[in-house]
């Protein structure tokens, strides 16, 4: 539909991959090398300058590949609930996925069962299928890299810093899937369509019952009962900090977007003292 496309074309401009007649811009060529969905190609490209490319390459196999949570078989939804909470991260559900891929990576060498990686995904109610496959994907990536000569950082994971560089890496892609918790039981309103969610039941946050009030989310599913999927807490000094103030002008009015125009004029003065350094 003409809408959708003038959509697409407006999502590439405000991610810096058109120049100003509308053609690829040089980042957008580089992006165009990796397949996958733009704002995730932007992350990746992102993770280079934060130092934080591996964490990305996991996090970018992981939701490009099915999902790894199989469905409880009734009666054992607690079960599952327990065994998943074990690779949960209180930075949320991208850094859960980094945990759950390495655990993954690592199963077969488990000297209780060595090899026995089916068994092992099986005990944890994980598809090894699906993490297999973004095993495979990961690989692809990082050969994309490499072909392209672009630095690819040591793992980190899990230092202090190592977890902001991740969050500045997202929010570089994924600014335009922000959402707010505007009642503090959960219901999420999306800074760009009004729309309200709820958090998808796979989340991290479902099973540490905690709600975060700012999230950065992957996906968003009418189909699932209007669920924001992959959902990890930001803050909104991090947003204002890295959001394009041309993308952040057009949006909507709102509560929330007064909230962060308040952050940002707090900020402004900071940012011209480090411009005048500079």
């Amino acid at each position: 539909a003409p809408e959708n496309l003038m959509q697409a074309l407006e999502d590439l401009d405000y991610l810096a991959a058109l120049d100003n007649d509308g053609n690829l811009s040089e980042f957008g060529i580089i992006m165009s090398e990796f397949p996958l969905d733009p704002q995730l190609a932007k992350s990746l490209l992102a993770s280079c300058e934060f130092e934080c490319v591996d964490e990305m390459l996991t996090i970018a196999a992981m939701v490009t590949a099915p999902s790894c949570f199989l469905q409880a078989p009734p009666g054992t939804e607690e079960i599952a609930g327990t065994r998943w909470s074990r690779f949960c991260h209180p930075a949320g559900d991208h850094c859960t996925l980094i945990n759950v891929f390495n655990a993954f990576k690592a199963a077969p060498a488990n000297p209780t069962r060595p090899g026995n990686t089916e068994k092992w995904c099986r005990d944890h109610f994980l598809s090894c299928s699906a993490l297999s496959m973004a095993g495979v994907i990961r690989a692809e990536l990082v050969e994309i890299m490499k072909r392209i000569e672009l630095p690819i950082s040591p793992p980190d994971f899990g230092s202090e810093g190592n977890l902001l560089s991740i969050k500045k890496a997202l929010l570089s892609g994924y600014f335009m899937h922000i959402a707010r918790d505007v009642d503090g039981s959960g219901n999420y309103l999306m800074l760009t369509h009004k729309q309200v969610a709820q958090l998808h039941p796979s989340s991290s946050y479902s099973n540490t019952r905690r709600i975060p009030e700012w999230v950065l989310f992957h996906e968003f599913s009418l189909s699932e009962g209007n669920s924001i999927r992959v959902v990890s807490e930001i803050s909104p000094q991090l947003f204002a900090e890295l959001v394009p103030q041309y993308y952040f002008s057009n949006l909507p009015p709102s509560e929330s977007k007064d909230i962060l125009q308040g952050v940002i004029n707090h900020l402004a003065p900071a940012s011209a003292t480090k411009e005048e350094q500079k």
